[in-house]
Protein backbone atom coordinates (compact mmCIF):
# COMPACT_ATOMS: atom_id res chain seq x y z
CA UNK A 1 0.00 0.00 0.00
CA UNK A 2 2.82 2.37 -0.82
CA UNK A 3 2.10 5.69 -2.80
CA UNK A 4 2.46 3.97 -6.23
CA UNK A 5 -0.23 1.43 -5.04
CA UNK A 6 -2.19 4.99 -4.64
CA UNK A 7 -1.84 6.35 -7.60
CA UNK A 8 -2.74 3.39 -9.47
CA UNK A 9 -6.05 2.92 -7.59
CA UNK A 10 -6.77 6.57 -7.89
CA UNK A 11 -6.31 6.22 -11.55
CA UNK A 12 -8.14 3.13 -11.58
CA UNK A 13 -11.55 5.29 -9.97
CA UNK A 14 -10.90 8.23 -12.27
CA UNK A 15 -10.07 10.12 -9.67
CA UNK A 16 -6.69 11.01 -10.94
CA UNK A 17 -5.53 14.38 -12.87
CA UNK A 18 -2.05 14.18 -14.30
CA UNK A 19 -0.25 17.25 -15.26
CA UNK A 20 2.07 16.51 -18.12
CA UNK A 21 2.88 20.14 -18.98
CA UNK A 22 6.74 21.49 -17.31
CA UNK A 23 5.17 23.72 -14.37
CA UNK A 24 7.56 25.90 -12.46
CA UNK A 25 7.41 24.47 -8.65
CA UNK A 26 8.00 28.27 -7.77
CA UNK A 27 4.65 29.26 -7.17
CA UNK A 28 2.65 28.08 -10.45
CA UNK A 29 2.31 24.30 -9.07
CA UNK A 30 0.95 25.80 -5.35
CA UNK A 31 -1.75 27.65 -7.71
CA UNK A 32 -2.98 24.71 -9.81
CA UNK A 33 -2.51 22.45 -6.13
CA UNK A 34 -5.09 25.14 -4.73
CA UNK A 35 -7.35 25.26 -7.77
CA UNK A 36 -7.69 21.26 -7.41
CA UNK A 37 -7.63 21.33 -3.76
CA UNK A 38 -9.15 17.70 -3.00
CA UNK A 39 -8.30 16.09 -6.19
CA UNK A 40 -4.74 13.61 -6.49
CA UNK A 41 -2.84 15.32 -8.83
CA UNK A 42 0.55 13.82 -10.65
CA UNK A 43 3.09 16.74 -12.31
CA UNK A 44 5.20 14.14 -14.60
CA UNK A 45 7.26 17.51 -15.06
CA UNK A 46 8.17 19.65 -12.33
CA UNK A 47 10.83 21.15 -13.83
CA UNK A 48 13.15 19.13 -12.00
CA UNK A 49 14.88 16.14 -14.07
CA UNK A 50 13.97 12.81 -13.71
CA UNK A 51 11.34 13.84 -10.55
CA UNK A 52 7.62 13.51 -10.37
CA UNK A 53 5.63 15.32 -7.72
CA UNK A 54 1.93 14.47 -6.51
CA UNK A 55 -0.40 16.36 -4.09
CA UNK A 56 -3.71 15.29 -2.91
CA UNK A 57 -2.83 11.77 -1.33
CA UNK A 58 -4.29 12.58 2.04
CA UNK A 59 -7.29 15.30 0.91
CA UNK A 60 -10.36 12.53 1.76
CA UNK A 61 -11.58 10.23 4.08
CA UNK A 62 -12.31 7.55 1.16
CA UNK A 63 -7.83 8.20 0.21
CA UNK A 64 -7.73 6.88 4.18
CA UNK A 65 -9.95 3.92 3.93
CA UNK A 66 -8.60 2.58 0.87
CA UNK A 67 -5.20 2.44 2.46
CA UNK A 68 -6.73 0.73 5.61
CA UNK A 69 -8.92 -1.75 3.95
CA UNK A 70 -12.30 -0.30 5.16
CA UNK A 71 -14.85 1.82 4.51
CA UNK A 72 -14.78 5.80 6.29
CA UNK A 73 -16.86 4.98 8.92
CA UNK A 74 -14.32 1.93 9.50
CA UNK A 75 -11.08 4.32 9.99
CA UNK A 76 -11.45 5.59 13.66
CA UNK A 77 -11.99 2.25 15.09
CA UNK A 78 -8.71 1.10 12.75
CA UNK A 79 -6.69 3.52 14.64
CA UNK A 80 -7.91 3.20 18.00
CA UNK A 81 -6.90 -0.85 17.95
CA UNK A 82 -3.68 0.09 15.97
CA UNK A 83 -3.03 2.80 18.81
CA UNK A 84 -3.66 0.29 21.73
CA UNK A 85 -1.97 -2.48 20.24
CA UNK A 86 1.10 -1.67 18.03
CA UNK A 87 3.47 -4.12 16.16
CA UNK A 88 6.72 -3.96 15.89
CA UNK A 89 7.42 -3.81 12.59
CA UNK A 90 9.99 -6.12 10.37
CA UNK A 91 13.77 -5.05 8.74
CA UNK A 92 14.30 -6.19 5.74
CA UNK A 93 17.79 -6.00 3.98
CA UNK A 94 19.11 -2.79 1.94
CA UNK A 95 19.46 -4.50 -1.11
CA UNK A 96 15.71 -5.18 -1.05
CA UNK A 97 14.51 -1.85 -0.24
CA UNK A 98 12.92 0.68 -2.17
CA UNK A 99 13.65 3.99 -1.00
CA UNK A 100 17.44 3.13 -1.46
CA UNK A 101 17.47 2.08 -5.10
CA UNK A 102 19.46 5.27 -5.91
CA UNK A 103 22.20 6.52 -2.88
CA UNK A 104 23.54 10.29 -3.17
CA UNK A 105 26.14 11.13 -0.73
CA UNK A 106 26.75 14.71 -1.25
CA UNK A 107 23.21 15.78 -2.20
CA UNK A 108 22.15 19.35 -3.55
CA UNK A 109 18.42 19.75 -2.33
CA UNK A 110 18.21 22.37 -5.46
CA UNK A 111 17.54 19.40 -7.68
CA UNK A 112 14.52 18.43 -5.89
CA UNK A 113 11.03 19.93 -6.59
CA UNK A 114 11.09 21.64 -3.53
CA UNK A 115 7.70 24.31 -3.76
CA UNK A 116 7.58 28.15 -2.89
CA UNK A 117 3.71 28.61 -2.12
CA UNK A 118 3.02 32.30 -1.94
CA UNK A 119 5.56 35.33 -2.26
CA UNK A 120 5.41 35.70 0.82
CA UNK A 121 7.11 32.51 1.93
CA UNK A 122 10.49 32.66 3.89
CA UNK A 123 11.66 30.31 1.00
CA UNK A 124 10.88 27.04 -0.41
CA UNK A 125 9.19 24.40 2.26
CA UNK A 126 9.20 20.66 2.30
CA UNK A 127 5.42 20.01 3.70
CA UNK A 128 5.28 16.26 3.86
CA UNK A 129 8.10 15.06 5.68
CA UNK A 130 8.23 12.47 8.58
CA UNK A 131 11.24 12.98 10.61
CA UNK A 132 12.60 10.08 12.26
CA UNK A 133 14.55 10.50 14.93
CA UNK A 134 16.00 8.37 17.89
CA UNK A 135 15.61 9.60 22.08
CA UNK A 136 17.92 7.86 24.52
CA UNK A 137 15.22 7.50 26.96
CA UNK A 138 11.95 6.75 24.71
CA UNK A 139 13.40 5.45 21.36
CA UNK A 140 12.25 5.91 18.15
CA UNK A 141 10.01 8.80 17.32
CA UNK A 142 8.24 9.62 14.04
CA UNK A 143 6.31 12.95 13.57
CA UNK A 144 6.07 15.82 10.96
CA UNK A 145 8.08 18.67 10.60
CA UNK A 146 8.11 21.58 8.32
CA UNK A 147 11.47 22.22 6.35
CA UNK A 148 12.44 25.42 5.04
CA UNK A 149 15.36 25.45 2.35
CA UNK A 150 18.45 27.89 3.05
CA UNK A 151 20.57 26.27 1.03
CA UNK A 152 21.64 23.34 -1.15
CA UNK A 153 21.84 20.99 1.99
CA UNK A 154 20.55 22.75 4.97
CA UNK A 155 16.70 23.22 5.98
CA UNK A 156 15.50 25.11 9.25
CA UNK A 157 12.82 23.07 11.06
CA UNK A 158 9.93 24.10 12.60
CA UNK A 159 10.19 22.02 15.96
CA UNK A 160 7.32 22.34 18.16
CA UNK A 161 8.78 22.95 21.58
CA UNK A 162 8.25 20.47 24.46
CA UNK A 163 7.67 17.32 22.22
CA UNK A 164 9.61 14.89 20.92
CA UNK A 165 11.83 15.81 18.76
CA UNK A 166 12.54 18.93 20.53
CA UNK A 167 13.10 17.09 23.69
CA UNK A 168 15.41 14.64 22.15
CA UNK A 169 17.16 17.63 20.16
CA UNK A 170 17.84 19.07 24.09
CA UNK A 171 19.20 15.93 25.45
CA UNK A 172 21.49 15.82 22.82
CA UNK A 173 23.06 19.26 22.50
CA UNK A 174 23.40 18.45 26.67
CA UNK A 175 25.59 15.46 25.64
CA UNK A 176 27.63 18.17 22.60
CA UNK A 177 26.25 16.05 19.82
CA UNK A 178 23.92 16.84 16.89
CA UNK A 179 20.53 14.96 16.86
CA UNK A 180 20.77 12.35 14.03
CA UNK A 181 17.69 12.12 11.55
CA UNK A 182 16.56 10.86 8.94
CA UNK A 183 13.47 12.67 6.82
CA UNK A 184 11.31 10.90 4.83
CA UNK A 185 9.16 11.99 1.70
CA UNK A 186 6.76 10.16 -0.46
CA UNK A 187 5.47 7.59 2.61
CA UNK A 188 2.56 5.47 2.27
CA UNK A 189 -0.72 7.01 3.98
CA UNK A 190 -1.00 4.50 6.82
CA UNK A 191 2.67 5.78 7.49
CA UNK A 192 1.62 9.52 7.27
CA UNK A 193 -1.60 8.61 9.44
CA UNK A 194 0.90 6.91 12.30
CA UNK A 195 3.24 9.73 12.18
CA UNK A 196 0.30 12.37 13.28
CA UNK A 197 -1.20 10.50 15.94
CA UNK A 198 1.19 12.21 18.59
CA UNK A 199 0.86 8.68 20.97
CA UNK A 200 2.47 8.76 24.62
CA UNK A 201 6.30 9.22 24.95
CA UNK A 202 8.04 5.86 24.04
CA UNK A 203 4.93 4.47 22.00
CA UNK A 204 6.70 3.76 18.23
CA UNK A 205 4.74 5.40 15.26
CA UNK A 206 5.88 2.83 12.91
CA UNK A 207 4.85 0.26 15.69
CA UNK A 208 1.35 1.70 15.14
CA UNK A 209 1.87 2.06 11.18
CA UNK A 210 2.80 -1.59 11.33
CA UNK A 211 -0.33 -2.06 13.13
CA UNK A 212 -2.30 -0.50 10.37
CA UNK A 213 -0.65 -2.09 7.47
CA UNK A 214 2.05 -3.81 6.56
CA UNK A 215 5.97 -1.22 7.60
CA UNK A 216 9.10 -2.78 6.58
CA UNK A 217 11.93 -1.03 7.64
CA UNK A 218 15.55 -0.59 6.54
CA UNK A 219 18.71 0.79 7.96
CA UNK A 220 20.15 3.94 6.91
CA UNK A 221 23.07 4.48 5.13
CA UNK A 222 24.84 7.32 6.90
CA UNK A 223 22.41 7.77 10.64
CA UNK A 224 21.44 4.69 12.76
CA UNK A 225 17.74 5.12 11.85
CA UNK A 226 15.37 2.92 10.24
CA UNK A 227 12.98 4.20 8.11
CA UNK A 228 9.75 2.71 6.13
CA UNK A 229 11.38 1.13 3.17
CA UNK A 230 9.12 2.12 0.83
CA UNK A 231 8.87 5.71 1.21
CA UNK A 232 10.17 7.60 -2.04
CA UNK A 233 12.75 9.35 -0.68
CA UNK A 234 15.29 9.76 2.09
CA UNK A 235 16.95 12.54 3.70
CA UNK A 236 19.95 11.33 6.06
CA UNK A 237 21.43 14.07 8.41
CA UNK A 238 21.28 16.12 11.22
CA UNK A 239 19.37 18.06 13.94
CA UNK A 240 22.15 20.99 14.98
CA UNK A 241 22.92 23.87 17.87
CA UNK A 242 22.49 25.86 15.37
CA UNK A 243 19.62 28.50 14.82
CA UNK A 244 18.44 30.41 11.68
CA UNK A 245 15.12 32.01 10.93
CA UNK A 246 12.23 30.09 9.63
CA UNK A 247 9.05 31.76 8.44
CA UNK A 248 7.00 33.08 7.32
CA UNK A 249 4.58 30.55 6.61
CA UNK A 250 0.97 29.88 5.71
CA UNK A 251 -0.07 27.74 8.61
CA UNK A 252 -3.35 24.83 9.02
CA UNK A 253 -5.36 27.92 10.00
CA UNK A 254 -4.41 29.48 6.22
CA UNK A 255 -3.53 32.08 8.15
CA UNK A 256 0.04 33.21 8.62
CA UNK A 257 2.44 32.09 11.27
CA UNK A 258 5.55 33.98 12.47
CA UNK A 259 9.36 34.32 12.09
CA UNK A 260 11.05 32.14 14.34
CA UNK A 261 14.59 31.28 15.28
CA UNK A 262 14.74 27.20 14.46
CA UNK A 263 17.16 24.69 14.16
CA UNK A 264 18.91 23.85 11.24
CA UNK A 265 19.02 20.31 9.55
CA UNK A 266 22.26 19.16 7.74
CA UNK A 267 21.83 16.63 4.94
CA UNK A 268 24.51 14.23 4.65
CA UNK A 269 22.83 11.78 2.13
CA UNK A 270 20.00 11.17 -0.41
CA UNK A 271 18.59 7.96 -0.99
CA UNK A 272 15.48 7.54 -2.92
CA UNK A 273 13.71 5.10 -5.39
CA UNK A 274 14.26 5.57 -9.16
CA UNK A 275 12.00 7.72 -10.77
CA UNK A 276 10.90 9.32 -7.52
CA UNK A 277 7.80 11.34 -7.14
CA UNK A 278 8.19 14.08 -4.02
CA UNK A 279 4.95 14.13 -2.04
CA UNK A 280 3.86 18.14 -2.00
CA UNK A 281 1.35 19.23 0.60
CA UNK A 282 -1.01 22.01 -0.10
CA UNK A 283 -0.37 24.80 3.45
CA UNK A 284 -4.03 25.02 4.93
CA UNK A 285 -5.46 22.75 2.45
CA UNK A 286 -7.86 20.00 2.75
CA UNK A 287 -5.07 17.56 2.79
CA UNK A 288 -3.07 19.05 4.95
CA UNK A 289 -6.56 19.52 7.67
CA UNK A 290 -7.51 15.89 7.09
CA UNK A 291 -4.14 14.40 7.78
CA UNK A 292 -3.87 16.75 10.84
CA UNK A 293 -7.04 16.29 12.13
CA UNK A 294 -8.42 13.13 11.31
CA UNK A 295 -5.96 11.01 14.37
CA UNK A 296 -7.37 13.27 16.55
CA UNK A 297 -11.37 11.60 16.39
CA UNK A 298 -10.01 8.15 18.10
CA UNK A 299 -8.41 10.32 20.76
CA UNK A 300 -11.41 12.29 21.24
CA UNK A 301 -13.56 8.86 21.00
CA UNK A 302 -11.35 7.25 23.68
CA UNK A 303 -11.77 10.10 25.97
CA UNK A 304 -15.30 10.38 25.69
CA UNK A 305 -16.14 6.63 25.53
CA UNK A 306 -14.77 6.54 29.25
CA UNK A 307 -17.70 8.33 30.77
CA UNK A 308 -20.10 8.39 27.82
CA UNK A 309 -21.54 5.76 24.93
CA UNK A 310 -20.02 7.50 21.86
CA UNK A 311 -20.57 6.64 18.72
CA UNK A 312 -19.05 8.72 16.65
CA UNK A 313 -16.67 12.01 16.00
CA UNK A 314 -16.16 14.32 13.99
CA UNK A 315 -13.38 16.81 13.01
CA UNK A 316 -14.90 19.00 11.15
CA UNK A 317 -12.95 21.28 8.12
CA UNK A 318 -14.68 24.25 9.07
CA UNK A 319 -12.67 24.33 11.82
CA UNK A 320 -9.46 24.09 10.18
CA UNK A 321 -9.96 20.10 11.23
CA UNK A 322 -7.99 21.02 14.49
CA UNK A 323 -10.06 23.41 16.62
CA UNK A 324 -13.95 22.17 16.24
CA UNK A 325 -15.09 18.89 16.91
CA UNK A 326 -18.87 17.44 16.72
CA UNK A 327 -19.85 14.13 19.11
CA UNK A 328 -22.62 11.57 18.35
CA UNK A 329 -23.52 9.88 21.95
CA UNK A 330 -25.74 7.60 22.41
CA UNK A 331 -27.83 9.24 25.53
CA UNK A 332 -28.69 6.99 28.50
CA UNK A 333 -28.60 9.89 31.71
CA UNK A 334 -29.22 13.74 31.59
CA UNK A 335 -25.61 14.99 32.43
CA UNK A 336 -24.21 12.70 29.22
CA UNK A 337 -23.98 15.37 27.08
CA UNK A 338 -22.11 17.69 29.60
CA UNK A 339 -19.66 14.89 30.32
CA UNK A 340 -19.04 14.12 26.99
CA UNK A 341 -18.13 17.24 26.05
CA UNK A 342 -15.79 18.05 29.21
CA UNK A 343 -13.97 14.52 27.99
CA UNK A 344 -14.09 16.20 24.28
CA UNK A 345 -11.32 18.45 25.49
CA UNK A 346 -9.38 16.27 27.59
CA UNK A 347 -9.11 13.98 24.37
CA UNK A 348 -7.84 17.07 22.70
CA UNK A 349 -5.97 19.55 23.95
CA UNK A 350 -6.41 22.20 21.30
CA UNK A 351 -9.51 22.07 20.68
CA UNK A 352 -11.55 24.94 21.01
CA UNK A 353 -15.65 24.32 20.39
CA UNK A 354 -17.54 21.12 20.28
CA UNK A 355 -20.92 20.12 19.85
CA UNK A 356 -22.46 17.16 21.30
CA UNK A 357 -25.72 15.53 19.15
CA UNK A 358 -27.74 12.71 19.43
CA UNK A 359 -27.60 9.53 17.34
CA UNK A 360 -30.04 10.81 14.96
CA UNK A 361 -27.95 13.31 13.96
CA UNK A 362 -25.08 12.94 11.36
CA UNK A 363 -21.83 14.43 12.77
CA UNK A 364 -20.26 14.61 9.30
CA UNK A 365 -23.14 16.81 7.98
CA UNK A 366 -23.19 20.41 8.74
CA UNK A 367 -26.81 20.98 8.19
CA UNK A 368 -27.37 18.03 10.13
CA UNK A 369 -25.38 19.58 13.14
CA UNK A 370 -27.04 23.08 12.69
CA UNK A 371 -30.61 21.72 13.04
CA UNK A 372 -29.49 19.96 16.14
CA UNK A 373 -27.94 23.66 17.64
CA UNK A 374 -31.50 24.77 16.24
CA UNK A 375 -33.68 22.67 17.73
CA UNK A 376 -32.35 21.04 21.17
CA UNK A 377 -30.27 23.70 22.35
CA UNK A 378 -30.81 26.59 24.94
CA UNK A 379 -27.96 28.84 25.63
CA UNK A 380 -28.84 29.25 28.93
CA UNK A 381 -29.39 25.58 29.99
CA UNK A 382 -26.79 23.82 27.41
CA UNK A 383 -24.05 26.30 26.88
CA UNK A 384 -20.97 25.53 28.48
CA UNK A 385 -17.79 27.97 28.63
CA UNK A 386 -14.26 27.03 30.36
CA UNK A 387 -11.80 30.70 30.59
CA UNK A 388 -8.51 30.92 29.86
CA UNK A 389 -7.53 27.57 28.95
CA UNK A 390 -4.37 25.67 27.71
CA UNK A 391 -4.99 26.34 23.63
CA UNK A 392 -3.40 25.89 20.05
CA UNK A 393 -0.97 27.87 19.05
CA UNK A 394 -2.35 28.33 15.70
CA UNK A 395 -6.07 30.21 17.13
CA UNK A 396 -4.66 33.43 15.84
CA UNK A 397 -7.25 35.01 18.42
CA UNK A 398 -6.05 33.19 21.43
CA UNK A 399 -3.63 34.78 24.07
CA UNK A 400 -0.37 34.09 22.14
CA UNK A 401 3.18 35.20 24.75
CA UNK A 402 6.43 34.00 23.47
CA UNK A 403 7.76 30.94 25.14
CA UNK A 404 4.46 30.02 26.78
CA UNK A 405 1.43 27.77 26.27
CA UNK A 406 -1.26 29.81 23.79
CA UNK A 407 -4.72 30.44 26.25
CA UNK A 408 -8.17 30.65 25.13
CA UNK A 409 -11.75 30.35 26.63
CA UNK A 410 -13.20 27.10 24.89
CA UNK A 411 -16.78 26.42 24.67
CA UNK A 412 -19.19 23.06 24.22
CA UNK A 413 -22.71 23.16 23.09
CA UNK A 414 -24.62 20.17 24.69
CA UNK A 415 -27.37 19.70 21.19
CA UNK A 416 -28.73 16.63 22.49
CA UNK A 417 -32.17 15.74 23.31
CA UNK A 418 -32.99 17.34 27.01
CA UNK A 419 -33.75 14.83 29.41
CA UNK A 420 -36.97 16.26 31.02
CA UNK A 421 -38.54 19.66 29.81
CA UNK A 422 -39.10 22.81 31.75
CA UNK A 423 -41.78 21.35 34.31
CA UNK A 424 -38.95 18.14 34.70
CA UNK A 425 -41.10 15.87 32.79
CA UNK A 426 -39.13 12.91 31.01
CA UNK A 427 -39.25 13.40 27.42
CA UNK A 428 -39.43 10.82 24.69
CA UNK A 429 -36.21 9.86 23.05
CA UNK A 430 -38.22 9.88 19.77
CA UNK A 431 -35.44 10.55 17.27
CA UNK A 432 -35.89 12.81 14.21
CA UNK A 433 -38.99 11.66 11.95
CA UNK A 434 -37.62 10.30 8.57
CA UNK A 435 -39.41 8.74 5.36
CA UNK A 436 -38.53 5.23 4.18
CA UNK A 437 -36.15 5.11 1.38
CA UNK A 438 -37.45 4.49 -2.04
CA UNK A 439 -36.51 5.29 -5.71
CA UNK A 440 -38.68 5.98 -8.34
CA UNK A 441 -38.05 3.66 -11.95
Amino acid sequence: MNLRDFLAWAEAEGRLITVEQAIDPHLEIARLIHAHDGDPLLFTDPRRPGWRLVSGVCARREHFAWALGCDPPGIVPRLIAALENPLPPPLIEPETAPCQQVIIPEPDLNRLPILKHLPGDGGPYITAAIAIIRDPDHGRNASFHRLMQIGPRRFTARIVEGRGTDTALRKALAQGRDLEVAICLGAPIHVLLAASMSPAPGVDELAIAQALAPTPLVRCRTVDLEVPAECEVVLEGRITGQLADEGPFIDLTETWDIVRQQPVVVIDCLTHRRRPIYHALLPGGLEHKLLMGLPREPTIFRAVNQVADCRAVSITPGGMSWLHAVVQIAKHGPDDGRRAAEAAFRGHGSLKHVVVVDEDVDPFDPTAVEWAIATRFQADRDLLIWKDRPASSLDPSAKLRPGRKARSAKMGLDATIPWTDAQGNPLSRAQRAAFRKVRYE
